[in-house]
């Protein structure tokens, strides 16, 4: 069938099953546009900024696991959407960005908007395509779509001359076909027997499980093998979700920011066994030290993963829920008293103690996780303080839940991220967003599409007046050298969330966070904003009552 190439494109991105494209227009991808005007199938979403284009794809790739899709213009639409395509990547999320460019008969030539999109995001795609021909459009973003979902997922862009929009092209329809693995051969279950060995004889073993284990859909394989090995769970910050937060040989986030509880774990282990993990250096810090008396199995879909970070790993590379399947055909060792009995003392001793009497971030995320608990609710985040706090004391419970920045660490992602993934979710469940008021300056402006659209997210400001992450580094390692942290000029962030017709309020007290929380959670058809005004410092204000935000005592 004959159809412009513009058509031809909507019809591959039905064909992909594709509901909905995060986007904004200009002139070189206006084309696009127009052959989405009468699409029922395929939703097309106008976001403030492309950069939220790409988040919000992203997130909804997260909340769903299919690919997110996302589009904008030549020259500044499209070097907008870098940041998040770099996010995507690092993160392993599958996506896939459009771009507009000048007529064929312009390239190179410097036109109007004229950039050299794919040498700009090679290093932060999976793969990228400049279509010269029409003939090559159908089958160029059906390659695309295979590139994103394929092996270690990621993103791809296609750039796409304005021309070749208008151009005629023959489209067939092509079922998408299913994935089916290959079985394991000889070699590779010789090689899980030795990793089953491996297991039964340790003493203190204990799993990481990371990202890639949400990705590759293996939660159910995870738990059934920690059950049967009796081992004891961390999760990486890209791993929440994939086990239950309340399975009880789950002991949390492990990391530079973890729980201290599950870092003695990985600590003291002779045999951690990583699933989906990277072993990145927020996991493990000093490397010698991490590697010191243990052995190490690496189960990853990416074979570049295995030795990478950690050297001398018995890798299996592949399907996750194949290999943890095959690992437990073996025989299990479950004696392990003493290491359990050492687990549980280090959680008794590092249990957080809520009880405060003032308003903390750990403090709101604890009354989140017990008013949610049960319920179907997904947890996005910025990146800083609030972002850690959120990772500890949050009780996420299944994955696709939680949307998080990890590998680039991206201020400003949670709330455009939140807003792809509540579209994605529709009623089925609804999205609560922790920012810092550092990432809220640079995306708040996606307010005005959450308003426009009703999206029910009840969005948390952490406003404690400064960078909170940087200021605390600086405290750390620059002698308290504050610079260029401190938000001494604050803006109404509440006049600022009603500036688009969204109810917000600011609280200070505990009294006035679980008043507003508990309003927030019964208004399900609107979108809410809470601004929690917190301290810099971790210490009570220098006067009581009515302490300016602003006055703090510096832990000395």
């Amino acid at each position: 069938m004959m159809m412009t190439g513009a058509r031809a494109i909507v019809e591959c991105l039905r064909e992909r099953g594709v509901d909905m494209i995060f986007g904004y227009p200009g002139g070189m991808i206006l084309p696009m546009y127009d052959a989405l005007f009468d699409e029922k199938e395929i939703k097309q979403i106008l976001v403030t900024h492309e950069q939220n284009a790409a988040h919000a794809a992203d997130g909804y790739a997260r909340a769903t696991g299919k690919v997110g899709v996302c589009m904008a213009t030549s020259g500044p639409g499209a070097t907008n959407l870098v940041t998040g395509i770099a996010t995507a990547f690092m993160d392993s999320i599958p996506m896939v960005a459009i771009t507009g460019q000048v007529d064929t008969a312009l390239l190179g030539r410097d036109a109007f908007q004229e950039t050299d999109i794919l040498d700009i995001t090679m290093p932060i795609t999976k793969h990228n395509f400049k279509v010269k021909e029409a003939r090559l459009l159908v089958p160029t973003i059906r390659q695309a779509f295979e590139i994103a979902m394929s092996g270690r997922r990621g993103p791809v862009l296609v750039d796409v001359p304005r021309d070749l929009f208008f151009a005629e092209v023959d489209y067939k329809v092509q079922p998408v076909e299913e994935k089916v693995w290959s079985q394991p051969d000889a070699d590779f279950i010789i090689c899980a027997a030795e990793a089953a060995e491996e297991i039964a004889k340790a003493e203190r073993p204990a799993v990481i499980v990371g990202g890639g284990a949400i990705s590759a859909g293996a939660s159910k394989e995870i738990i059934a093998f920690i059950e049967k090995f009796n081992l004891p769970v961390v999760n990486t910050l890209m791993g929440i979700g994939a086990v239950p937060r309340s399975h009880p040989q789950n002991l949390g986030f492990a990391g530079m920011h973890g729980k201290k509880a599950a870092n003695h774990a990985i600590a003291a282990a002779d045999l951690i066994i990583a699933v989906g993990s990277r072993f990145g250096d927020r996991q493990t810090g000093n490397v010698a030290k991490y590697t010191q008396a243990k052995k190490f199995i690496h189960i990853d879909i990416d074979p570049a993963e295995i030795d990478k970070n950690i050297e001398g790993s018995l890798g299996l590379a592949g399907n996750m829920q194949v290999i943890l399947k095959l690992l437990m055909r073996h025989e299990a060792n479950k004696n392990r008293v003493d290491w359990w009995r050492q687990i549980e003392s280090w959680q008794e001793e590092y249990d957080y103690d809520y009880q405060v009497n003032r308003l903390t971030v750990p403090w709101a995320m604890y009354q989140i996780a017990k008013k949610t608990a049960g319920k179907n609710f997904a947890y996005a985040t910025d990146v800083g303080q609030h972002q850690m706090w959120a990772a500890l004391h949050l009780h996420v419970e299944e994955p696709r839940t939680w949307l998080t920045s990890g590998g680039l660490g991206t201020m400003g992602f949670g709330l455009p991220a939140a807003m792809g993934a509540q579209l994605a979710y529709g009623k089925n469940r609804r999205v609560i967003c922790v920012s810092g008021d550092g990432g809220i300056k640079m995306t708040g402006n996606e307010y005005y599409t959450i308003a426009r659209l009703k999206l029910p997210i009840i969005s948390l400001i952490v406003n404690n007046t400064s960078l909170g992450m940087i200021r605390q580094l600086q405290k750390v390692f620059y002698k308290e050298r504050f610079i260029a942290c401190e938000f001494d000029y604050q803006p109404d962030y509440v006049a600022y969330a009603q500036s688009f017709g969204i109810t917000a309020e600011a609280v200070s007290t505990q009294e006035d966070f679980a008043h507003a929380l508990n309003k927030a959670l019964e208004d399900t058809e609107n979108p809410r904003v809470i601004v929690l005004n917190v301290w810099r410092s971790f210490v009570e204000p220098m006067t009581k009552g009515g302490a300016n935000i602003n006055e703090f005592v510096e832990f000395k």
